[in-house]
């Protein structure tokens, strides 16, 4: 896990770069259709706006939080699309607004979280470190589609190391979310980061590998490309199932992308 300081300098970083291809929007573009199957440009921010309040109620007033996760657990299969509904339907200067003050007062609450502190979330209790490196994972997801969206193309920076270290710790959580055993043995993963040094988790023995580019691995694991879509490269059968179901976020099982025409 990274020092609290140091991830909540990469998550504003990640708000601030997102911000910058959305700042200057105009409405089509705003409406413009994104990877996700029934979500504009206008559905992705006013996710992340959603899920930056959810936090910021989950630090700041626990019982608050509480109700939501009830009427999460009462519309399980719809919440998460409500959400992103209603910020859709805001004039698009309003939704910019409403996030850009969700980012900064989330911010500032978790800088007061004392060391060790937790709070409640959807699933286990979060740590500040941990649900800053949570947001900055969804941050760069959702961002990439906007991206793909907007046909910009994004330069990848070290800040992906946050989306890869989620990726790997959520090994299991990919088994047990489509009711599969986990492996009992750790993974090994290596990594090239986008400047050519090497990130690696896991045991250097390990018989179950994964290797390639730390961007193809962030991609798969937040499922914004297919399997054929990378140079991923899987040693073990379990390593190379896992590279057909790896997610980094929590929820339900997602539907991953189809491959690309031509892809292998």
């Amino acid at each position: 896990m990274s020092d609290p300081a140091d991830v909540l300098a990469d998550l504003r970083a990640e708000g601030d770069e997102l911000d910058a291809f959305v700042g200057e929007l105009s409405d089509e573009q705003w409406r413009r259709g994104t990877p996700a199957a029934g979500w504009s440009v206008a559905h992705q921010i006013a996710h992340l706006a959603w899920t930056d309040r959810a936090a910021l109620l989950a630090v700041t007033d626990p019982e608050a939080f509480a109700a939501e996760v009830e009427k999460a657990l009462a519309a399980p299969e719809r919440f998460v699309d409500d959400g992103a509904e209603e910020g859709a339907a805001l004039p698009p200067a309003e939704l910019l607004a409403r996030w850009r003050e969700g980012r900064e007062r989330l911010d500032a609450a978790l800088r007061k979280v004392p060391p060790g502190g937790r709070f409640p979330w959807y699933g286990p209790p979060m740590s500040a470190p941990a649900m800053a490196t949570a947001r900055l994972m969804e941050t760069w997801a959702h961002g990439q589609d906007v991206a793909d969206a907007l046909g910009v193309r994004r330069a990848a920076t070290a800040r992906l190391r946050h989306v890869a270290w989620i990726g790997h710790r959520a090994r299991d959580y990919a088994y047990l979310v489509r009711g599969e055993r986990p492996p009992a043995e750790p993974f090994r993963v290596e990594l090239v980061a986008p400047e050519g040094e090497s990130w690696t988790y896991g045991p250097e023995d390990a018989a179950q590998r994964v290797r390639g580019t730390a961007l193809d691995f962030c991609l798969l694991v937040t499922q914004r490309v297919h399997r054929d879509d990378t140079g991923l490269r899987a040693e073990g059968a379990d390593a190379e199932h896992w590279l057909g179901i790896a997610q980094a976020f929590a929820g339900p099982a997602g539907a991953g992308r189809a491959p690309r025409e031509g892809a292998r």
